[in-house]
């Protein structure tokens, strides 16, 4: 059954943006009571526990970035890529709106607006989203790589580009991320950034790594 894991992917997506995106509305509504330390924290807490609690659902892609990644690799069927980016775009979407209905006015810092220019934002996104995919990509399809960390590996990787990232573009890598509090609170400032950035990024990890699992790890050949 395909549903379940739309399901899945709609609901890790939906804990993702109430969860990042919300910490940085919440301390909109009020100011202070979350750092910029924490925003990047609650952004990788949502994902740990996604890909624990769904990932063994639905794969825990969460991000059309990181679809679009694995169906170029090869990894995942093309078939399903536009379903799954569709439930994760739903998933968005109903976070940041009731980000909305809960915090009014506030819930507009839940957006992505790049503080730097155009290409540097572009540059940026593209680079933070390069390191993610790079490091999905191993935990997902290496058997070198031990499964239990995943979660954690994932969940770190974006807390640390979001502590670089944020101040920046918002470290968003993801473009259900971007487009759902951009409806919400109608705010699309360098939005077109966030669908580039992202899908450049993960494109440029696929061979990257494809390269990388060519060579060998503590002494055995790459699977």
């Amino acid at each position: 059954m395909r549903g379940p894991r739309y399901a899945a992917e709609a609901i890790g997506t939906f804990v993702l943006v109430f969860i990042g995106p919300g910490a940085a509305a919440a301390n909109a509504w009020a100011p202070g009571s979350v750092t910029p330390v924490g925003v990047a924290l609650a952004f990788g807490f949502a994902i740990l526990v996604g890909v624990y609690a769904l990932g063994h659902v639905s794969g825990a892609h969460f991000n059309p970035a990181v679809t679009a990644g694995f169906t170029l690799s090869g990894r995942f069927p093309a078939r399903e890529a536009a379903p799954y980016v569709a439930s994760q775009i739903a998933g968005g979407i109903a976070a940041a709106f009731l980000l909305r209905a809960l915090l009014g006015p506030a819930a507009a810092a839940a957006a992505t607006r790049p503080a730097i220019g155009v290409v540097p934002g572009v540059v940026v996104e593209a680079v933070l989203t390069f390191v993610l995919m790079l490091v999905v990509l191993a935990v997902a399809t290496d058997a070198r790589v031990s499964r239990p960390v995943a979660g954690l590996a994932v969940g770190l990787t974006v807390a640390m580009d979001a502590l670089m990232g944020g101040p920046l573009t918002g470290a968003s890598l993801n473009p259900a991320r971007s487009l759902g509090p951009a409806l919400a609170s109608n705010v699309w400032t360098g939005h077109w950034i966030y669908w580039v950035g992202p899908l450049a990024g993960a494109a440029l990890a696929v061979p990257t790594y494809a390269y990388l699992r060519q060579g060998t790890a503590h002494g055995h050949e790459a699977a």
